[in-house]
């Protein structure tokens, strides 16, 4: 909401703590008989229409199918033509113009609009059908062909922006201008987290396959917006203290440091009476936070006492810490400590020349953990509440960018679709949603927008995303903006 009106909640709390002393004694003896009445923060909504709470119990808009999304986000774009969207006529059109009726006048980058030629470049790699409904999934990927029973593969994806940055900002915030909340501060800010001791959100970033060409990704694509800093997205680090100053400094003992943050919210509180400005809650909020932090997040990220049949399965890189095989099991991790959102980017999709070499190194990287998570999620009996998204911001051109040859081409960025997949969390296992014109090009049955995809996964959360808003320069914001509809084919 905007300050002005949080200043006014502000001022009507401390009016109603200062004459409930009794009231608030009974609620910390309340805390101390059960933490666990206490675990889930209440959610704020639009004053209209607010997601509405009973005691310290959260009552969602309807029933939730996943309590938790772990999105494992391509950043840099993968191409669908060469890992999910089989197009055998294809191969009649090599270095064939694409026929105008296809692209119909539709716009392309500045890195591609000055060729004098387009021509279609069918993907070297074989594809096959896998699970029980025969879906197609290319040779570079055999380990998530083997979770095809558990995945929804969409092909029908689209999105508005055209260049990495806008595209990723776009899919992570629903805007493609920044300054909005990202997705995973939306859930923290609508549902908070059943753990006290971890964020509600949390972002891991994996090393760079060799060789990648990426783009580079902004704090801001976690980042809380206009939402209090409290519910942006915490980025742990692979090297040194997962999160800096985790560690306390030499000569100085939990018990000091106790003191020192007590002193220090004191402080803060004196100048949160006198001033009211929420932000100074969730700095006080945030300290506390860190310092639950020095004793959870080193047990999260010491997989050592891990079976070695987990860490096979993950792959040989799942020990050095910041692989993406790494961070797929740090997922799973989180998962099982109550972390409500948690982002695992991997870069290096970039592929506007030497696809064929490039993403093979990619996909060795991407692969295992990936179909590994789901594995993993699932003999635990945990997939079923738990949302997996993979998939990248936008999609590839069928026709190569620079020289073509027979096996060696180059893609473009393509908006006008793009391959994503669900698994858990309330969506149908084993099938395939929507479909693509013969050059992987136009969508040609069942659309699925970025606002419908971000509208679907607050859906499984048991968020109507229409009704998760907040208050902001003189109107209520919500994640999809005035669009999005859930795509209910592919929901169990």
């Amino acid at each position: 909401m905007d300050p002005i009106r949080e200043h006014a909640m502000l001022q009507a709390r401390r009016y109603f703590f200062s004459r409930s002393a009794a009231g608030l004694g009974g609620a910390a003896l309340a805390s101390v008989l059960n933490p666990k009445l206490f675990a889930a923060e209440p959610a704020t909504t639009a004053a209209n229409d607010p997601m509405k709470t009973f005691g310290n119990m959260q009552i969602l808009h309807h029933a939730p199918k996943a309590k938790r999304v772990i999105w494992l986000f391509m950043a840099d774009a993968p191409s669908q033509l060469d890992l999910y969207d089989y197009k055998p006529k294809l191969q009649e059109y090599f270095d064939k113009d694409l026929p105008e009726s296809v692209r119909n006048g539709q716009r392309i980058t500045t890195m591609t609009s000055g060729q004098q030629r387009f021509p279609c470049a069918p993907s070297v790699f074989k594809f096959n059908q896998h699970g029980k409904h025969g879906a197609w999934i290319s040779e570079l990927l055999p380990e998530i062909a083997s979770i095809a029973d558990d995945i929804c593969i969409v092909k029908s994806m689209k999105t508005d922006a055209i260049n990495h940055d806008p595209a990723i900002t776009f899919i992570q915030t629903g805007s493609e201008i920044p300054g909005r909340p990202s997705a995973g501060a939306w859930l923290s800010y609508g549902i908070g987290s059943p753990n006290q001791d971890l964020p509600a959100f949390v972002v891991l970033h994996s090393r760079l396959a060799p060789g990648s060409a990426t783009q580079a990704l902004f704090s801001r694509l976690w980042g809380s917006g206009f939402l209090p800093t409290k519910h942006a997205g915490v980025a742990l680090r692979s090297v040194g203290d997962p999160v800096l100053y985790l560690s306390n400094p030499p000569g100085v003992s939990a018990d000091v440091r106790r003191k020192m943050l007590d002193g220090l919210a004191a402080l803060n509180q004196k100048h949160l009476v006198e001033q009211g400005d929420p932000e100074i809650a969730a700095r006080i909020a945030q300290y506390e936070m860190a310092f639950r932090m020095q004793t959870s997040v080193p047990d999260l990220v010491d997989t050592s006492k891990e079976p070695k049949h987990i860490l096979d399965m993950y792959g040989p890189e799942v020990t050095q810490p910041g692989t993406f095989a790494s961070n797929c099991l740090l997922a799973r991790r989180m998962a099982e400590r109550g972390v409500r959102f948690t982002q695992v980017f991997l870069r290096g999709w970039d592929h506007h020349g030497s696809l064929p070499g490039s993403i093979k190194q990619l996909v060795k990287t991407a692969d295992q953990p990936s179909a590994a998570l789901i594995k993993d999620l699932k003999q635990r009996g945990m997939l079923d509440d738990t949302l997996v998204v993979w998939g990248g911001e936008f999609g590839r051109t069928v026709y190569s960018q620079g020289t073509l040859t027979k096996d060696n081409y180059g893609r473009d960025h393509h908006p006008r679709n793009f391959t994503m997949w669900f698994a858990g969390g309330g969506i149908k296992p084993g099938i395939v949603h929507g479909e693509t014109d013969d050059f992987s090009y136009n969508i040609t049955d069942k659309p699925v927008h970025v606002h419908d995809l971000n509208a679907t996964i607050l859906h499984c959360l048991g968020i109507d995303h229409e009704r998760l808003t907040y208050s902001f320069q003189g109107r209520d914001f919500r994640l999809t903006d005035v669009h999005g509809k859930v795509i209910k084919d592919i929901l169990v």
